[in-house]
């Protein structure tokens, strides 16, 4: 019963955090391709970028972009193609409007 609670605790903690984004300079550095769209029909995720890293909730949308590498959950690289990513997004200038569009990619994010 105790190992339960503590592997629920440390999923629930790891998923928190699943949203801290450091940016590769190289595609083959990154674990996921993203492609920034100009329209948000586009996208499979409408993200905003959070100013602190408490303001990440879950698997929203809602990025804190960190400068250290061990600091962050994923590493990503923005490609200058849609063809080349993973992950295309688009950045919404309001909290609420950060979503996913496209949930079966949610697992790039995890």
């Amino acid at each position: 019963m105790k190992k339960s609670v503590f592997l629920l605790v440390l999923l629930n903690v790891s998923i928190a955090q699943s949203q801290k984004i450091y940016t590769v300079p190289y595609s083959y550095m990154a674990d996921l391709n993203v492609f920034v769209t100009n329209k948000d029909y586009k996208a499979d995720l409408n993200v905003y970028k959070v100013s602190k890293p408490y303001e990440i909730k879950n698997n929203s949308g809602l990025w804190f972009f960190t400068n250290k590498k061990y600091d962050s959950d994923k590493k990503i690289f923005f490609c200058d193609y849609e063809y080349q990513a993973d992950l295309k997004i688009f950045f919404v200038k309001k909290k609420y409007q950060a979503k996913w569009k496209n949930s079966e990619k949610k697992h790039l994010l995890f």
